[in-house]
């Protein structure tokens, strides 16, 4: 089934993700490597493609587990969690409906 992880980031959170940002997107590589990811990425403070030094405000990554349970722990081990990026994760089962 799919998941969706919608996580918030602390304010000022560049530094911190820009530090912990390759050890972020190889997990994200392994899921697209094994067919699981759907779509991955982050939420741009301000209104803009290249946010630049305002940042992101958090990140979206729809994927596939075999349970909720699955899909947390994936999530609790996100190394964004580590480096303190984010101050909140939600995760939701997710059904896809267009396209």
């Amino acid at each position: 089934m799919l998941y969706a992880i919608i996580s918030e980031d602390i304010p000022n959170s560049l530094p911190l993700r820009q530090q912990a940002r390759p050890a972020h997107l190889a997990r994200l590589e392994a899921l697209r490597d094994q067919g699981r990811l759907e779509l991955a990425g982050p939420h741009p403070a301000i209104d803009s493609n290249d946010p630049g030094e305002a940042g992101f405000s958090g990140s979206l990554v729809v994927a596939e587990f075999e349970s909720l349970a699955d899909a947390q722990a994936w999530a609790d081990a996100d190394p964004y969690i580590d480096a303190g990026v984010y101050t909140n994760v939600v995760v939701k089962p997710f059904k896809r409906v267009l396209p």
